[in-house]
């Protein structure tokens, strides 16, 4: 029996990266709203409450019935859920003087204590809450402390309700970030030592084991899956076609759009991994459907409703077919439902077929993090170029062009973003620290020395790309001859989830040696400009 840990999600931004913490440490675990906690379930060896953006004061703050776990299953309370067990057991949770936001340091520790074995002494955590805890329920006993919060975490050895002997722990910082310096190794106290994890979630036993469950699932039917040239489906593919081979039957739509040469390159790709491919070039049909259009979410419409034209079309050609396997991973089915189980984000590849395919669904990833899907992708062999692939939006540089879309804006902006990113993959930077961490922990590989690692540009930031401003002109100067041409913007930002993102830092002379070679060798731009906003309040893509 697999077991599991069980994240309860309360509404913090960062549910997902304690989900992703816990699965570094090769321990399966599955994030549920916080009224859903599964009974009778003897898979689960421990429960994690998550933060919330409300105080628990709020008449409408999550609540939730303790007595469900607490006592019966080791339990780790972060940030809302270490103010909520204590408030619901008669501690005294109220405003802080001035909101508890970034770095602080643990500076009283009890290191005896199992939460915090190996601890150093003066600890860098982070901080984010606008209560405080002024006082914990009788029998706790506090932990940890910082300079300006005295129960920056504490211990219940014997928990109300006391129905048995496991206890209960709760830290009002967030280990699950970069800048808890110790933060995982908390986590892995509490999930390894405290709730006896056999660490038998990793890459090798997923595909294994997903594999045996695709051959039972699938027996001889034959497959269709939409092939993207991203990561997901790509990984996807490789897995089905170790467990079915030939009987899967991949689809790659070229509607136009793509990086410059990706179809050809990406086809190539496809083919030196042994998989049955049908590559469909029907860049035609969407330059004319998309033609005068300058409608941001028209020209999503379109481009959908193209593609799913052209994908039926072709999928209709292959006999026997019986599934549609798709690249869904956990994000996504995560992010389309909110914790009260209503839709607030609807994805492409979630929410099930059209009526008229008349075919099952297969998600073989459907319980995997990014990180983990490049991971299980190394597993299987595949190339590291396929693998490290940045994310890129399905109606591709349709999203990057502002106004109407033309073959040469698309020629443009390929020449354009070809520059740039072969300019990121090229250029090395050394990092450390939070840096570092956050990099090696995205899966990209690595070698620690001296407690830096090197890596492309492309491999530090988490995704980028080039935008064109074609509704706008500029004046420029070239050759002592007046031009008046495009302007293009360069887009890239580091994220953990892309639910969250800052833009990146990129050194001056990387920029400079890049604007140089688009305005020199792009026909149609003048001027190159850097976008340096961040994820709230602006998105990753401008359209």
């Amino acid at each position: 029996m697999q077991q599991k840990i069980i994240i309860l999600d309360f509404g913090s931004q960062t549910t997902q990266l304690i989900g992703r913490r816990v699965r570094e440490l090769d321990t399966f675990c599955e994030i549920l709203p916080y009224n859903k906690f599964p009974k009778d379930d003897p898979s689960v060896i421990g429960v994690i409450l998550s933060g919330s953006p409300f105080s628990v004061h709020d008449p409408e703050a999550f609540k939730v019935d303790l007595r469900q776990f607490v006592g019966r299953l080791p339990v780790l309370g972060i940030c809302y859920g270490a103010q909520y067990i204590s408030h619901a057991n008669g501690g005294k949770v109220e405003k802080a003087d001035s909101r508890e936001y970034g770095r602080a340091h643990l500076e009283t520790i009890d290191t005896a204590n199992p939460l915090f074995k190996g601890f150093e002494t003066r600890s860098q955590v982070w901080m984010s809450h606008g209560d405080t805890i002024t006082a914990i329920p009788e029998g706790y006993k506090c932990i940890a402390s910082t300079a300006n919060v005295k129960y920056a975490a504490y211990y219940a050895p014997q928990p109300a309700p006391a129905a048995g002997p496991s206890p209960l722990w709760a830290v009002q910082f967030h280990p699950e970030v970069f800048h808890s310096v110790q933060g995982s190794l908390l986590l892995r106290n509490f999930v390894v030592d405290i709730c006896g994890s056999r660490q038998d979630w990793s890459a090798a036993s997923f595909v294994d084991a997903t594999v045996a469950e695709l051959k039972q699932q699938l027996g001889n039917d034959r497959v269709i899956l939409g092939l993207s040239g991203g990561v997901d489906s790509s990984v996807a593919a490789v897995l089905l076609h170790r467990a079915i081979g030939n009987n899967l039957t991949c689809i790659f739509v070229d509607h136009g759009m793509l990086r410059k040469n990706e179809f050809t390159d990406v086809m190539h790709d496809y083919e030196c991994l042994g998989l049955n491919v049908i590559g469909v070039d029907a860049s035609e049909k969407f330059f004319a459907d998309l033609a005068g259009v300058t409608d941001p979410e028209q020209k999503r419409k379109i481009i959908g409703r193209d593609f799913v034209e052209v994908f039926n079309a072709e999928a209709k050609k292959i006999e026997g077919a019986k599934w549609l396997a798709q690249g869904t991973i956990y994000p996504d089915r995560i992010e389309s439902l909110n914790i009260t189980g209503k839709v607030i984000k609807s994805h492409h590849n979630v929410g099930g077929l059209p009526k008229e395919m008349n075919l099952q669904l297969c998600e073989p990833l459907k319980w995997l993090f990014k990180d983990e899907v490049r991971r299980v992708g190394r597993q299987l062999g595949m190339p590291e170029h396929l693998i490290t692939r940045h994310p890129f939006p399905g109606p591709g540089l349709a999203v990057r062009i502002l106004g109407d879309i033309t073959p040469e804006r698309v020629r443009i902006l390929q020449d354009a973003d070809d520059i740039y990113i072969r300019g990121l993959r090229e250029y090395k930077v050394k990092l450390a620290g939070d840096e570092a961490r956050r990099v090696l922990a995205a899966g990209v590989p690595a070698e620690m020395t001296d407690g830096e690692i090197e890596v492309s540009l492309y491999d530090q930031v988490w995704q980028a790309g080039t935008v064109l401003l074609s509704t706008v002109r500029s004046v420029g100067v070239m050759g002592d001859e007046r031009t008046y041409e495009h302007p293009v913007a360069l887009r890239a930002v580091t994220s953990t989830d892309a639910m969250t993102a800052d833009w990146a830092h990129l050194p001056y002379d990387f920029m400079a040696k890049v604007s140089n070679e688009i305005i020199n060798k792009v026909r149609g731009v003048n001027r190159v400009c850097y976008d340096i906003s961040s994820k709230p309040p602006s998105t990753i893509e401008w359209e």
